[in-house]
């Protein structure tokens, strides 16, 4: 398609997939949830205007995130990745997290809960691109690559299932795989943390009572139709009910206190139920667009932090909608991931939207996209968001600002070498240079992981010769 050879074409997809997406989930999420919302409060709208309020807070984000400059990114990515770790601590202390049907996952700000095991999955995401992309580029080696990005995700692992959250757990543990795969992680080493994963995940679905009883529910689906089979079994009456065109909107029987959680984690079996195979193709076509689209942004951008942190996202946001609807069709064990931008959610709702802007900011730095966006092709989205133009990406000057943020951070202080005695200075080896990518060098760097390389340049550097 000639369209598709347009410069902004991959923003312009974005900001698209997430609009639909949104609006498809607000409308979605007022069908499902108004009988329920309406039983508790006598209010039919009531977690639809919130749904709203956390959607609004995501568009906004969703602009924070195209303004961020990519220096600024990676500069503060460990700072937000740390305070998110803390985050996960402080949900897990009485009285600080609140606790919900027996788990710790809020922390209430005023009038507004949020989730902190959602916030991590983006500052996991920024955090570990960067650092994998600072350490490739360094040629590290693969120890200096594991760690500490692999120790680090599991600690927050760790943190997600003592609250418990198997859910929430599963995706960081997509995300960590995609970030290692994409990473350029040896096949034989990253098969075998997959399978250590997935074994770990067996064993954690199976040491708890609800989470086991969700497993046989799974293998037996004609055991116990009223018990530990009655949600899942409702979910495939509601999709069945709704045929190829659907009941219409709002005409859902499932709603009506027969398939519990319809407005979030079943909330597809609904889209199914209204809007018929047509609406489930295209939530479906939806999401396969995305994937399309991210991978295209990824294989565009000539910068390794774009790659990995698209390639990551995309990654991370698709098997989760892959998981929701899998085992919403019975294809898969329940496990409560909620579908992206589409279920009740407030916190998912906002990450997600936050997250889909850093993706539109990483498709207006591919390069077709930098060229026309510094001529003046702004085009009617850009020039009405008032969007900065994007920093234009050189490898030499990339390598050259990271040699010398090295060498500034290995080279003592005049005043301190002047106060040495003679006697006591270093000698140096005659016919020996110390190289800036020495090891020396590389280990300091490795303790400054969220130190930022990527070089600021003016718009009118471009075209010089490189």
């Amino acid at each position: 398609m000639a369209w598709l050879a347009r410069p902004l074409a991959s923003f312009h997809l974005v900001v698209t997939i997430a609009t639909l997406l949104t609006v498809l989930g607000l409308v979605m999420v007022l069908s499902a949830s108004s009988v329920e919302a309406y039983a508790d409060g006598g209010s039919a709208y009531s977690l639809f205007i919130q749904q709203a309020l956390f959607a609004a807070i995501g568009c906004v984000l969703f602009y924070l995130a195209l303004r961020i400059p990519l220096k600024r990114l990676r500069q503060w990515s460990f700072p937000l990745f740390a305070l998110s770790v803390v985050a996960l601590v402080l949900v897990l202390i009485p009285g600080i997290g609140s606790e919900v049907q027996g788990a710790r996952r809020w922390l209430f700000i005023g009038p507004i809960s949020v989730q902190p095991s959602e916030i991590v999955k983006v500052t996991l995401v920024v955090w570990g691109a960067h650092l994998l992309a600072s350490r490739r580029s360094e040629h590290a080696s693969l120890k200096d690559i594991l760690v500490p990005l692999v120790p680090a995700g599991l600690i927050v692992c760790l943190l997600v299932v003592l609250q418990p959250n198997l859910s929430t757990t599963i995706a960081l543990g997509v995300v960590l795989a995609a970030l290692l795969w994409f990473g350029g992680l040896p096949l034989r080493l990253f098969i075998t943390i997959a399978v250590s994963g997935m074994i770990a995940a067996g064993v954690l679905a199976l040491s708890a009572g609800y989470r086991s009883d969700r497993m046989r529910a799974f293998f037996n689906p004609g055991e116990d139709p009223q018990g530990k089979n009655y949600q899942a079994r409702q979910a495939l009456y509601s999709l069945a009910d709704g045929g190829i065109w659907g009941r219409g909107l709002g005409q859902s029987r499932a709603k009506w206190s027969y398939l519990p959680n319809s407005h979030n984690d079943f909330i597809f079996a609904i889209i199914g139920e209204e809007l018929g195979f047509l609406g489930c193709a295209l939530v479906l076509g939806l999401f396969a667009l995305f994937v399309y689209t991210g991978l295209r942004i990824a294989s565009r951008s000539v910068d390794p932090f774009l790659r990995l942190l698209t390639a990551t996202a995309t990654t991370w946001i698709t098997v989760q909608a892959l998981i929701n609807i899998g085992y919403v069709v019975g294809l898969l064990p329940v496990t409560g991931l909620q579908l992206p931008l589409v279920s009740a959610g407030g916190s998912s709702l906002a990450i997600t939207l936050f997250m889909f802007g850093i993706i539109a900011n990483a498709a207006r730095h591919e390069p077709e996209a930098v060229s026309a966006l510094h001529s003046g092709q702004d085009g009617r989205v850009s020039r009405l968001l008032r969007l900065p133009k994007p920093e234009i990406y050189s490898p030499a000057r990339a390598s050259a600002a990271r040699a010398k943020s090295a060498q500034r951070a290995k080279k003592p202080p005049p005043q301190r070498r002047q106060a040495l005695p003679p006697a006591r200075r270093p000698k140096e080896e005659p016919g020996r240079r110390r190289s800036p990518e020495s090891r020396g060098t590389s280990s300091l760097r490795a303790t400054r992981a969220w130190e930022p390389s990527y070089p600021v340049n003016h718009a009118r550097e471009r075209g010089r010769s490189r």
